[in-house]
């Protein structure tokens, strides 16, 4: 039985949504994202501001963009991400350092945050890898020691908790979520700021869209003030579109049941793979909640097999795998900017040449988890 690596979970309330905004005669940002906004806020616990934009890369960019960060800066970024982690301080002259993550939750290393800090650091951006939640109260106190902003990357992590606290809700410069295709809930492409700072969601709101001044949806709904506005700053194209927002609201009203389903069949994979010579990804701590948006695996360094001959299995079977990440010292662009080797980085060297991510999504059903069970187990027999 073949298994892709990833199935859309969607339901007739999220194509019903999209087709009302294509009869409404308005596609682009306005009262769904405005509600979505709403929502999405409110799903956090309230409290604090959330500003939708077409991608989490540009709602990082943007981040660091309202925090000032600019040539000569530098931002911490781990080195087992994606590349849009570290690009967008580059999309603003700024210098990534990258450094080593946990070797049990694969996130960033705190310790290695502060070897990493130099009196030109201006930020911290830790990725919460695969929906686990990294080390926020140690990172924000290093941060605070040192003067610096911490912006997280939360593209794996909706609805995560961690020290308690929903990811988003950690007091930090800005935490920026990702709903692109795969992710934990989608519109497709897009992403949101979540930030409880006033001047910050300001900021990021009025670069989100040209730098103008006021509401783009408003300035076509019979407000007073007509066309005018101004442009008050050099802004972006990074605005969402209700088409998107309204996927978004749906699958936003499911987030908890979908999240409960790869629960599920990571608890399956758990179980089906334990005493395998396989290091399986840890559980969230006590009271507090992974996403489950990956389920990465890998060998141990005494495996019989390598990582080609468990690719081979799952090829032969046809099941969809992934890696997650290249380390991104490894990266052409980022190797040849920085010049970097494998020893700054034994964690996630050693990680990278040993991992798979296995499928898992809230689609999946028990059958699948089964047959990806059967054909890891039959690799190593």
């Amino acid at each position: 039985m073949a298994v892709p690596y990833f199935r859309l979970d969607l339901d007739e309330s999220e194509i019903e949504a999209v087709v009302k905004v294509l009869r409404s005669g308005w596609l682009t940002t306005g009262p769904e994202c405005a509600a979505f906004e709403r929502e999405f806020a409110e799903a956090m616990g309230g409290g604090v501001h959330a500003i939708a934009v077409n991608s989490n890369t540009s709602g990082m960019h943007l981040a660091l963009e309202a925090a000032g960060i600019g040539p000569g800066d530098e931002v911490i970024v781990p080195d087992l991400t994606f590349t849009a982690t570290a690009e967008v301080a580059r999309y603003l002259g700024a210098e990534v350092v990258f450094a080593d993550v946990l070797p049990d939750t694969l996130c960033i290393d705190p310790q290695e945050v502060v070897r990493s800090i130099t009196p030109r650091t201006k930020a911290i951006v830790p990725v919460h890898f695969g929906g686990l939640g990294a080390n926020l109260e140690e990172l924000q106190a290093i941060a605070a020691q040192h003067g610096l902003v911490i912006i997280e990357d939360a593209a794996h992590s909706f609805p995560a908790t961690a020290g308690g606290k929903t990811i988003g809700r950690h007091g930090t410069f800005a935490t920026v979520f990702s709903f692109y295709a795969n992710k934990t809930i989608t519109t497709g492409e897009g992403g949101m700021i979540v930030t409880a700072d006033d001047s910050v969601a300001q900021r990021c709101r009025t670069m989100r869209l040209h730098g103008i001044d006021r509401d783009a949806f408003r300035r076509f709904q019979g407000d007073s003030a007509g066309w005018r506005y101004d442009i008050v700053a050099p802004g972006f194209k990074y605005n969402l579109t209700d088409i998107a927002a309204a996927l978004g609201r749906t699958q936003l009203a499911r987030a908890l049941d979908m999240r409960a389903r790869r629960a599920e069949s990571a608890a399956a994979y758990r179980k089906g793979l334990a005493g395998l010579p396989i290091e399986l990804p840890p559980d969230a701590a006590d009271g507090d909640m992974h996403a489950w948006h990956l389920f990465p695996i890998r060998l141990t360094l005494d495996a019989p097999i390598k990582r080609q001959d468990l690719e081979t299995a799952l090829n032969t079977a046809g099941i969809g795998y992934s890696v997650h990440y290249t380390p991104l010292h490894r990266m052409s662009y980022w190797h040849g900017r920085y010049g970097l080797g494998d020893n700054r980085f034994p964690v996630a060297t050693s990680y990278f040449e040993r991992c798979l991510s296995l499928p898992l999504f809230s689609a999946m059903r028990p059958d699948e988890v089964e047959e990806v069970i059967t054909v890891i187990r039959n690799a190593f027999s």
